[in-house]
């Protein structure tokens, strides 16, 4: 008898090591709460760190699974995530998932506020992520677009600015970082960000971080920092073709008719990814053309976007990432006056500038073990571009960046990060002259968990900086956060942090002529810094309610800002002594989903003031208000979209008392209602999505930048394939 069950158990145990030996297939296909299929959902093995993503008809596959438990989890977003516990005991397993949509994504995960990913509600700054159905809801075609919808952000003409950190400095240098992946973009001439670079139709998400972020990001991230994730690789075949087409109204007053004929613009994408082993890509050309509403003002542009990786195994890979564009333009600097608001001077009738501008960026990824990772990040961007005018302005520039950073979780509540980076730039330039950059920077930054919920962050980084004749500089930038969860339904968090920005090569030595205003050097021209501090709460009233508040101030030491020089007229940069920027923000996120209807209400309040001069700070309006409302019923989608800005206090009043802008000092408020409404076709079994755009409805006239009338109304239809 004991024998026989001897024999039973051996029996027992080669039947189990046999069946759990064994492996299979997880499929399944995901839907929304109206039955669409969702493409491009995150379908990931928790236990075994292995991962797809839904196809076209919102099905995946996971293939060599080990039977028995698994976790897995469900996510994308926009949409609730949702993890489900698994028993594979046969070949094929096949589930059918659902996710709930949502405006109110309470488990966003960031990895931009502390360069590794974290909770969006555990960061102790204020963060924000903008969902890339936004893009396609409303046809954005350059990234500085979208911009201009998110809460606390603001754009003056091309250049960004958070909470007020930035006025209007004519292309030259910029106070918020933009990356793609991590690497920035700014150029190596100007400073500047060249919107056109982003390849809007491969955006994943873009994490946007309010307030100085220089312990971290250095020089150019002293005003906030603007992350662009692009998409992940598709394990099977997606092929992606979108086409638009549109028109400008006609101008609201007679007298600002130049043309008889209809103003239009279009585009066209094509895209396909696709893995094939243990490599996989991604990879899309563009061409746009755009009339333009205004005279002299319209420009193409040809671009081209691949991202390449290969997994040499579960923790190992290497990223390749290439991005640019050619593109021509038309010049448009300032009205002839304000009855002939659409029209340059006669000057300008005429000219061109072409540019070519092109990022190279190697990304290095190891897990060394469960706890240690390492990045490396190379990159190499290349600038050049030449003006058609009575300057013929010209500059070449080369920018080459490295970066060395390691995670190491030292045990669940010690979180460290330590890193390192250098840039090195060429200039050639007409305007700028011959002249080298570079620059060193060291940081280290560290997140500790108490044992009731309070999470503490102390970082700090070292910059020096070179450029050409002016004196180096070092710096360090020191942090000091906090993330308190009181409850389930509340977060506190507070900042204390340090920043500093380094002048511009353009800053420094620009010298040129353009639209008749004369810009002078200034190579003494010193690094700009500041201090500061924010305080926030976020609180869910219900799993459909959401606010989110802040209070912030920012003191400026030497802060660099374009004015001019009345015994000559000229235009130079200099250290305004003392500048402080404080405010108030709040974003409300409500939602209905019993009627399927989503708003997003954000307003901020700022109060800038140069404190030599006891006035605003220019370009900077007090009052920002957005608001969203979308209505979601069955397939289709329609949206509101409102922005306010108050009217600017201070912009260059100097360039009108010297008769170089003609009424430049005309400038209003600004009320712009946008309409939105498109069909999702894919419930019907046709992969293609519809989106009609009714942009400023009301067609109002207003400025962002002094002598330039914005965007007056206009229609347009965009088109959406994916098979």
């Amino acid at each position: 008898m004991v024998k026989f069950f001897k024999l039973l158990s051996l029996a027992t145990i080669i039947l189990y090591s046999q069946i759990f030996a064994q492996k299979g297939t997880i499929s399944g296909r995901v839907t929304d709460n109206k039955n669409v299929p969702l493409v491009g959902v995150n379908v990931f093995l928790k236990d075994l760190s292995a991962g797809t993503a839904t196809n076209m008809k919102g099905n995946f596959s996971l293939k060599d699974i080990p039977f028995g438990k698994h976790s897995l989890k469900i996510s994308m977003v926009g949409y609730r995530t949702i993890t489900k516990n698994i028993f594979l005991n046969k070949k094929i397993l096949n589930l059918n998932l659902r996710l709930t949509p949502t405006s109110i994504t309470f488990e966003d995960v960031i990895v931009t506020a502390s360069k590794h990913e974290q909770k969006l509600l555990e960061s102790p700054v204020s963060a924000e992520v903008i969902n890339p159905e936004i893009i396609s809801k409303k046809n954005f075609t350059k990234f500085d677009d979208l911009l201009r919808y998110a809460p606390g952000v603001n754009v003056t003409l091309d250049q960004v600015s958070i909470r007020g950190s930035s006025g209007y400095s004519r292309g030259a240098g910029t106070r918020v970082l933009i990356a793609i992946d991590g690497v920035p973009i700014f150029t190596g001439d100007t400073g500047e960000i060249i919107w056109e670079l982003v390849p809007i139709t491969d955006i994943e998400r873009v994490e946007i971080i309010k307030g100085a972020a220089s312990s971290l990001y250095g020089s150019t991230a002293i005003g906030g920092v603007i992350n662009i994730i692009t998409k992940k690789i598709s394990r099977k075949m997606l092929t992606f073709i979108k086409s638009y087409v549109g028109a400008y109204d006609k101008p609201r007053y007679s007298e600002w008719v130049w043309s008889h004929k209809t103003r239009t613009f279009n585009g066209f994408t094509i895209a396909n990814s696709n893995k094939i082993g243990k490599f996989g890509y991604a990879v899309s050309l563009s061409k746009i053309h755009d009339m333009s509403y205004r005279q002299n003002e319209g420009k193409s542009r040809f671009s081209g976007y691949l991202k390449a990786r290969y997994n040499f195994n579960n923790n190992l890979n290497l990223t390749f990432l290439a991005n640019g564009f050619i593109g021509n333009r038309e010049t448009f600097n300032f009205w002839k006056n304000s009855r002939e608001a659409l029209k340059p001077p006669e000057s300008d009738i005429g000219q061109k500038v072409r540019s070519e501008r092109s990022l190279y960026a190697l990304i290095f990824n190891d897990k060394l073990s469960g706890n240690i990772s390492l990045n490396s990040k190379l990159s190499f961007y290349r600038s050049f571009w030449k003006d058609e005018s009575e300057s013929a302005n010209r500059s070449s520039s080369n920018l080459y960046r490295g970066e060395v950073q390691s995670n190491f979780k030292l045990n669940e509540n010690w979180f460290l990060v330590t890193g390192a980076e250098f840039t090195s730039g060429i200039v050639k330039s007409n305007i700028f002259g011959k002249h080298t950059s570079f620059g060193f920077a060291a940081y280290s930054q560290m997140e500790y968990k108490l044992n009731f919920p309070l999470k503490l962050t102390l970082g700090a980084r070292y910059d020096y900086n070179k450029i050409s004749t002016i004196k180096g500089e070092g710096s360090i930038s020191p942090k000091f956060g906090l993330n308190y969860k009181l409850n389930e339904s509340t977060y506190l968090r507070a900042n204390f942090l340090n920043g500093f920005r380094a002048p511009s090569l353009a800053e420094a030595f620009t010298s040129t002529v353009t639209s008749g205003i004369k810009v002078k050097p200034n190579p003494k021209l010193k690094s700009e810094s500041n201090y500061g501090f924010e305080l926030g709460i976020n609180h869910s009233f219900n799993s459909n309610f959401n606010i989110d508040f802040a209070l912030f101030q920012n003191e400026y030491f030497d802060m660099i800002e374009p004015s001019i020089d009345l015994t000559d007229g000229e235009i130079t940069f200099q250290n305004v002594t003392r500048a402080r920027i404080q405010g108030a923000e709040a974003i409300v996120k409500y939602q209905i989903p019993r009627f399927n209807i989503k708003t997003r209400l954000g307003y901020t309040y700022l109060w800038t003031r140069d404190l030599n001069k006891q006035k605003a700070l220019k370009y900077r309006p007090r009052h920002l208000a957005y608001l969203q409302l979308e209505y979601t019923p069955s397939i289709f989608t329609f949206g509101l979209d409102f922005r306010y800005w108050s009217k600017v206090e201070e912009i260059d009043f100097e360039l009108v008392e010297l008769g170089l802008v003609p009424n430049g000092d005309t400038r209003v408020e600004v009320f712009v209602l946008d309409l939105r409404a498109g069909v999702n076709l894919y419930s019907l079994s046709v992969p293609a999505n519809i989106y009609l755009n009714l942009n400023n409805v009301l067609n109002y006239n207003y400025v962002e930048m002094i002598g330039n009338i914005s965007p007056i109304r206009n229609i347009s239809l965009n088109l959406e394939f994916l098979f």
